[in-house]
């Protein structure tokens, strides 16, 4: 488990980093003999110019994948948002061309984020904030920060170095809200670490502290497994000390603000 772990890591840093993915090279290899010989045989009935541009690895993949965490986080988020109807949701740091253009699909958007966006989206609006630092109070009844507040405090997108970060944008995040408001944080959970500088990874226990220190309730915490076949977590010691002890899940945790 340990060498897999360490190749996961090593496939993820040549890869994400240093842009040499050995396993897309190894597929599009796999696909040359395929492209040749269904190049020899379109050639047969066709005699116009053929440009040449391979695709090699399309072949093998389904037509679209479901087992991204991503991809569940923004739809079952999205889907609660449009329930809930809010009179004013905003949004910090999630992903634009995920969750943020599911929200602008059916609603107006407002998103905060310490990176500047300068395009122009129907439906949605741009600030450049730092949520380490306070911003509002009462602001809005409806936020999310989706596979964010991990980051904060690490500088990698250019916010400032602080060991503290996710704690202060959590408190500064449910200033943000209205009494009654609710609030969608998800976030990698597990074993507690820090991954320097990609990402934290959070006990269960350690969000719902600081949520509860900030006047939050929780309400419900679905899990992301890597597996995409997700759950809702059982909001007791038991249930959360099984999570804080896995390697890694994506935890969707749903508050609620509570009046002070």
């Amino acid at each position: 488990m340990k060498i897999r772990s360490a190749l996961i890591r090593i496939h993820w840093l040549l890869a994400t980093q240093f842009g040499f993915d050995p396993l897309k090279l190894l597929r599009s290899l796999r696909g040359v003999s395929r492209y040749l010989h269904d190049l020899s045989a379109f050639r047969k009935g066709y005699s116009g110019r053929i440009l040449l541009k391979p695709c090699l690895q399309d072949w093998h993949g389904e037509g679209g994948t479901t087992k991204n965490e991503y991809f569940w986080q923004d739809l079952i988020v999205a889907r609660k948002i449009f329930e809930a109807n809010p009179s004013r949701h905003v949004d910090v740091g999630s992903r634009v061309d995920g969750f943020v253009a599911h929200i602008a699909s059916f609603r107006e958007i407002e998103v905060l984020d310490v990176r500047p966006i300068h395009a122009q989206v129907p439906g949605v609006v741009f600030r450049k904030v730092d949520l380490m630092q306070p911003f509002a109070e009462g602001y809005c009844d409806s936020l999310s920060c989706l596979h964010a507040i991990e980051h904060f405090g690490l500088g990698r997108y250019g916010d400032a170095l602080d060991p503290d970060g996710y704690n202060r944008g959590i408190s500064n995040m449910a200033k943000l809200l209205k009494p009654g408001g609710r609030f969608y944080l998800s976030v990698p959970i597990g074993r507690e670490r820090v991954e320097f500088n990609a990402n934290r990874v959070f006990e269960p226990f350690t969000i719902i502290e600081r949520a509860e220190a900030a006047i939050l309730h929780i309400e419900e915490l679905t899990v992301v497994p890597r597996t995409g076949q997700f759950y809702q977590a059982q909001l007791n010691e038991k249930g959360l000390s099984q999570l804080a002890r896995v390697a890694y899940n994506l935890g969707i945790f749903v508050f609620t603000k509570q009046k002070p």
